[in-house]
């Protein structure tokens, strides 16, 4: 029960002032009026305020006020754009001693001035001390509750309903689905049909968040034959949340074709269709969407800019992602951390380390977890391990909590820059000291440090020692170690148990493959690709591509579809022959195929990477970075020879390969030959 005394303390002279002034003028009431409502509805109830001088003979507002709550309530409406809770609790002291607290218009409006302002305690006390509360009052506070995460009160609240209308459901399914209870919103939302009530636009949009939530894709498709019975498939909000659920759900096409019969677009549903195709991996469709958001007119927010410098980052494209940066920077929202994140992100998967530095320490007085997991990531991915560990340490010093994203990048750090110790003592850590439980991923980083090492029996006992079932990624990462040093016992277990996972991969194949061409066992070899071919498995070419002039170029092995195709294997075969002046001798024992030395040499002359370095050395001036990307990893032959063509060139080349970037400079690369 809220305390009177304390609230009448809470009156101004300013504010009776005010109301004695509303409910005295006379001079011109209806422009009065206007006036009034026009200053309470946009929140400027400072400037209402100082509108009005005080009159004498004020005892009289109350009782005029009483007459017309109608003043009240606009007020209180004023209160919630300003957030002014102070203000609220004064007109809440006046209509307390004015007498008017029992009146249940005014009362509603005092729960939806309390809740929107967040102060739920002052609500329910104004709810409880209510006589005959109505639907609306219910609703009002039910919804309060929902959308600040009080979902247990919000459905004792609607338990003890006598009456529930349509609103009263949407505010539970709602709140239950915006906070992760996709299932239970779903629940709700199938009592709320067998009630017999119609759903409307919200109802349907926050169902549709529900499925795209635990990805039912069934029960996604029916709500959407009821948007078209109910005549909703061309609303804008039920539109973009079908989109929205199609794309959660991985079927792109129907999610583009719902998008493309919406007769008109807003931020948002361009922003759902962006951000679908991102996170689906369909990156240059998602720079494509952007460019047509831009082409009708529409200002991208924050959002539209995560997904498209994600995008960005995906793809490599350093020239497109400077300019979404600068785009950002144009609309006011660069320094907002989950884009200044996504910045981070974008320079480090683009090879420009020193620029995703500069982007994390221009907002060092409001980083979050988020930001400084983007930089610990790209420390890791670069293999600056120890760069890794001490920002980590750093992060935890200034009392920020790390999650298990964190985790994840100081894990991938150590993995790739050799620090076992470390590595085993931050894992401990981890659950020990921040109460987090290593998930799958934290268990796969760690097997990926011990194989690295060479520690291959210690990883697969940490495999069976997880308390869950491992998956195809993790087997992997212990078959690539078992290939790097060469033990085909661990191999052969390992990649019996990938392939009843996963029959048609081409990774255990190709990696047993790997272990019998180094010990130069052919007719192993030539089984295995039996296998294959019997199988139909087939494995996935190698492809590297570099952005030249802001126009993306992908090469494939002895690729000649390109239109410099033949300087670019003049040029490359003039570097080779260059290179072994420099002490280059090809490794043959790259090319796992039974062939003469001759043919193997031309082989690994033309490998993608090759290729690609060479068209950027043509198509560049001199002192420019070489940046190329590659989908596999890039081989040992090409690592010794990129190495020398920095070298010989003078020119840094930076190499991202599906583990790791290689920074190479003056004939070394910053892996350390770790990789």
């Amino acid at each position: 029960m809220y305390n009177c005394s304390i609230l009448n303390k809470t009156r101004t002279h300013s504010l009776k002032a005010f109301l004695h002034s509303l409910s005295t003028s006379s001079k011109n009431p209806t422009k009065f009026r206007l006036d009034f409502i026009t200053l309470c509805s946009e929140g400027q109830l400072k400037e209402a305020l100082s509108k009005f001088q005080p009159k004498t003979g004020s005892d009289q507002t109350i009782f005029s006020l009483q007459k017309n709550p109608t003043s009240f309530s606009l007020l209180l409406q004023g209160c919630v754009p300003l957030q002014s809770i102070a203000l609220g609790k004064q007109l809440h002291s006046i209509i307390v001693t004015g007498g008017l607290s029992s009146d249940r218009f005014l009362c509603n409006h005092l729960l939806n001035m309390y809740t929107k302002c967040q102060s739920l305690d002052f609500a329910l006390q104004v709810f409880e001390r209510m006589g005959s509360p109505n639907t609306m009052s219910f609703n009002i506070l039910i919804n309060g509750f929902s959308q600040k995460g009080e979902l247990c009160l919000s459905l004792k609240l609607f338990d003890k309903m006598p009456e529930k209308n349509l609103a009263s459901w949407n505010a539970v399914i709602s709140g239950l689905t915006q906070h992760g209870f996709h299932e239970n919103g779903l629940h709700y939302f199938s009592e709320m049909r067998n009630s017999g009530l119609i759903p409307d636009q919200f109802t349907l949009g926050s169902a549709l968040k529900g499925c795209s939530g635990i990805r039912a894709l069934k029960l996604g498709q029916q709500i959407h034959g009821n948007t078209v019975k109910l005549g909703f498939q061309s609303n804008l909000f039920v539109g973009s949340s079908l989109s929205h659920m199609y794309m959660k759900c991985g079927v792109l096409d129907e999610g583009e074709r719902v998008f493309r019969a919406m007769p008109i677009h807003n931020v948002v549903s361009c922003n759902t269709i962006i951000a679908g195709q991102a996170q689906n991996g369909q990156s240059d469709r998602a720079l494509d969407y952007f460019k047509m958001m831009k082409a009708s007119g529409l200002m991208p927010d924050r959002v539209t800019f995560v997904s498209v410098i994600s995008s960005c980052a995906e793809l490599a494209t350093l020239g497109q992602g400077q300019q979404a940066h600068c785009q950002a920077t144009k609309a006011g929202v660069d320094l907002a951390l989950s884009v200044r994140s996504s910045l981070v992100s974008m320079y480090s998967k683009c090879g420009c380390l020193a620029d995703s530095y500069q982007c994390f320490i221009e907002v060092a007085n409001e980083m979050d977890t988020v930001l400084w997991s983007s930089m610990i990531a790209a420390y890791g991915f670069h293999g600056y391990g120890r760069e890794a560990i001490y920002l980590f340490e750093k992060m935890v010093r200034e009392g920020i909590e790390p999650n298990e994203i964190t985790f994840l990048g100081l894990f991938f750090a150590c993995s790739h820059s050799g620090l076992k110790d470390q590595g085993l003592e931050y894992f401990r850590l981890m659950s020990e000291k921040h109460g987090l439980e290593p998930k799958l991923e934290h268990y796969t980083c760690m097997v990926d440090l011990l194989g690295r090492l060479g520690f291959l029996k210690e990883a697969e006992s940490l495999i069976k020692s997880m308390p869950f079932k491992p998956d195809p990624v993790i087997l992997k990462t212990l078959l690539s170690s078992c290939k790097i040093h060469g033990d085909a016992e661990v191999a052969k277990r390992v990649a019996e148990d990938l392939l009843l996972m996963e029959p048609n991969d081409s990774a255990p194949y190709v990696l047993i493959s790997n272990i019998h061409a180094a010990s130069k066992r052919w007719e192993d070899v030539t089984r295995v690709r039996k296998a294959m071919r019997d199988s139909k498995v087939k494995k996935e070419p190698g492809i590297s591509w570099i952005e030249v002039k802001n126009q993306v170029y992908k090469f494939w092995m002895g690729d000649k579809s390109h239109p410099q195709w033949r300087e670019i294997h003049r040029f490359l075969k003039k570097l080779i022959v260059e290179i072994k002046e420099h002490g280059y001798e090809p490794d043959t024992s790259s090319v796992l195929h039974d062939m003469g030395e001759e043919e193997k040499e031309d082989s690994l002359a033309h490998h993608s990477e090759k290729l690609a370095v060479a068209f950027g050395l043509m198509n560049s001036p001199q002192g420019c970075v070489i940046r190329v990307m590659k989908n596999l990893r890039v081989c040992i032959d090409c690592h010794v020879a990129i190495k020398l063509i920095s070298k010989i060139t003078m020119r840094e080349i930076v190499v991202r390969d599906a583990s790791r970037f290689h920074h190479f400079r003056e004939g070394s690369c910053t892996c350390g030959d770790y990789w």
